[in-house]
């Protein structure tokens, strides 16, 4: 019958130890037992009676949401807002103090020399930068705290890892590690990470350190991993959020930090790319360029515009698609990549996540 056929699949051990015939006395019982015990059964699956995530979890998420959403959409806005807190600071008759300035060994940049806020729209980018590193510890720090939180009270469900799956997510965490700290000397006009150079004799060397000045219009030109991928600091993430979300445990909350993060990483480079594309606004760092090419009746913002329109027309957001399309070489990169400071950060990136699976 189909009680009893039901009955047989949802006890199959019985057999396993050779009593069938007890358990087929067990499912010739009255209607009323076999529903009761099919109760009592139903009780013991948790998916049917729980949610996937708990509370913890939950709150994870949003925290983790939060992070991703409040970067991307400042991001993509960010030019209303410099440009409305300029006016603000403005108002308070705050920009143009000639006693507010940086160290005279800073690497400052060519607009306003070393002081804080020579214009408003200087004065607008230094509170914007300090605003978005407040979000960044609000929202993912606490994403972090609910982590350990959810982290504490979770089932272990990873069971034991092999030792190949351990060492490959290991080693491809530690690259990743290694190429984002590669790309610092190697920045992308993409990027936040300023540009710098040697002083020399026909370049005004006020504002440098150690004889190294700040010049972000050298990111423009595509060098080394810029020829493999026009976002080489932040798209490491992807790798490195999906392999330590695998060493971590594997849980719901390792998932939704560490994926979530690597989720964050390709959305806010795709972001950059469609603000490019469609033009609505300035991306990575604020380009202080030099004026060296300076021609009559063009702008500077104008020459930004054009120099980043080149630069992503050269460029790639999938790693390594500009090489395969033949808009890079290969050769060059080879050539060109800082491999010390690869090598380097990847061997520093295996103790540094070694030390975060053990804080986790």
């Amino acid at each position: 019958t189909i009680s009893r056929s039901i009955c047989l699949a949802f006890n199959p051990s019985p057999f396993r130890h050779g009593i069938a015939s007890r358990h087929r006395k067990r499912c010739s019982q009255p209607h009323h037992q076999k529903r009761h015990h099919d109760s009592r059964f139903m009780m013991m699956i948790p998916i049917n009676s729980q949610p996937v995530l708990d509370s913890s979890d939950q709150i994870l998420a949003v925290w983790t949401f939060a992070f991703a959403s409040s970067h991307i959409g400042m991001s993509a806005t960010r030019s209303s807002i410099i440009r409305s807190l300029g006016e603000t600071v403005n108002s308070l008759n705050l920009v143009g103090n000639e006693r507010w300035e940086l160290p005279k060994w800073w690497p400052g940049d060519n607009t306003g020399g070393n002081r804080i806020f020579p214009d408003n729209l200087t004065a607008g980018r230094q509170i914007y930068r300090g605003l978005y590193t407040a979000v960044s510890f609000l929202t993912l720090g606490s994403a972090f705290g609910a982590y350990l939180h959810s982290s504490s009270v979770a089932l272990d469900i990873s069971g034991e890892q092999s030792t190949l799956l351990h060492n490959a997510c290991l080693l491809s965490a530690a690259l990743s590690f290694g190429a984002a700290i590669a790309s610092l000397v190697n920045a992308s006009p993409m990027g936040l990470m300023p540009s710098f150079e040697a002083a020399t004799d026909d370049v005004d060397s006020s504002g440098s350190l150690a004889g190294i000045r700040r010049d972000d219009a050298l990111k423009f030109t595509t060098k080394g991993l810029t020829r493999i991928t026009r976002h080489p600091l932040i798209l490491p993430v992807v790798p490195w959020g999906i392999a330590t979300s695998v060493l971590a445990g594997g849980r719901p909350c390792d998932a939704i930090l560490f994926g979530g993060l690597s989720i964050y990483a390709m959305a806010g480079c795709y972001a950059q790319d469609l603000r490019v594309i469609r033009e609505e606004g300035s991306v990575g760092t604020v380009f202080q360029t030099e004026s060296r090419d300076t021609r009559e009746g063009v702008s500077e913002e104008e020459q930004e515009r054009t120099r980043l329109r080149s630069f992503f027309e050269q460029t790639s957001f999938i790693p390594f698609k500009a090489v395969f399309d033949g808009r890079q070489s290969f050769d060059d990169i080879v050539r060109e990549a800082p491999w010390l400071q690869f090598f380097l950060g990847t061997i520093a990136g295996i103790y540094v996540e070694e030390k975060i699976l053990q804080m986790l």
